[in-house]
């Protein structure tokens, strides 16, 4: 045999050794879990997992943790697209505070997100404890709460991917579309969004499943309160520790299908945006 030959053959080898065991690593961290997470589930069967999902403190978990992504999910939204077009289009002292504050929740633990809602909005010890009095508003213990504390760990998602968008967009066509007589609500709305919009959806697919699936914040702000201020992620640590396994193993399996479904439909978009 060669040398040509021979380095040809080690390179396949090499690089079917790699691929073996990244797809092996993957199953170990990733697959096992998976078959697990859906075998408990579907444990008893179907039958099982349908009354797992459908007993009062489940379906109460579902339509919080649906409230919380209502209102988290748009509000980032909206958030992200302002706050990524003052950190794109400005080169201000704002425009840098801004993008530093987009990072921190990715760089804080969730835990001290939560923490920091509780020293701001908590009635005694809180910063604006003198306001929430007044106001007489429920905020911790309560959906408010929850919101909030969902609103901050999701902040960067949306941002952060409309950021290299803008970047990358010539502002030629927004100072065409100014001297034609375009206001800057209509060149963002017929010029920019559309330049942007696979990388909003992005975003939002992301910022979702993040809100659905966050936990540590919103377990110090809720107080876990059964069938008031639970969310999913907090109802499948409660049956579990609880040794209500179906119904908590259903619950991990819906979450974990809408994290699936994010991955699926995000690849989508991706490769929509690339045709």
């Amino acid at each position: 045999m060669s040398r040509d030959r021979l380095r040809r053959l080690g390179r396949t080898l090499g690089r079917t050794a790699l691929i073996l065991a990244a797809a092996s690593y993957l199953a170990l961290l990733v697959g096992l879990p998976l078959v697990n997470v859906y075998g408990q589930a579907f444990a008893r069967g179907v039958a099982g997992f349908v009354e797992g999902l459908s007993a009062p403190e489940a379906r109460h978990a579902a339509k919080l943790t649906l409230l919380v992504v209502a209102i988290a999910v748009p509000a980032n939204t909206v958030f992200g697209l302002a706050a990524a077009w003052v950190v794109a289009r400005r080169r201000t002292a704002l425009a840098r505070l801004v993008r530093v504050a987009l990072d921190l929740p990715l760089a804080v633990s969730s835990t001290v997100i939560g923490l920091l809602v509780v020293l701001a909005w908590s009635p005694t010890i809180g910063l604006l404890a003198a306001p929430v009095r007044a106001a007489h508003v429920k905020v911790l213990f309560a959906w408010p709460g929850l919101v909030l504390a969902t609103v901050v760990v999701t902040l960067p998602y949306v941002a952060r991917e409309v950021l290299p968008a803008l970047y990358q967009l010539e502002r030629a066509e927004e100072e065409a579309a100014t001297v034609l007589g375009a206001n800057r609500w209509q060149t963002f709305w017929r010029v920019v969004f559309p330049a942007i919009r696979s990388s909003v959806v992005y975003g939002v697919i992301l910022c979702a499943a993040r809100a659905a699936g966050e936990f540590g914040a919103v377990s110090v702000v809720s107080g876990k309160l059964i069938g008031e201020t639970n969310t999913l992620t907090l109802h499948v640590e409660r049956a579990y520790a609880e040794y209500e396994t179906i119904s908590a193993f259903a619950a991990a399996s819906l979450l974990t299908s809408v994290g699936i479904l994010t991955v699926a439909l995000d690849a989508l978009w991706r490769r929509r945006g690339r045709t």
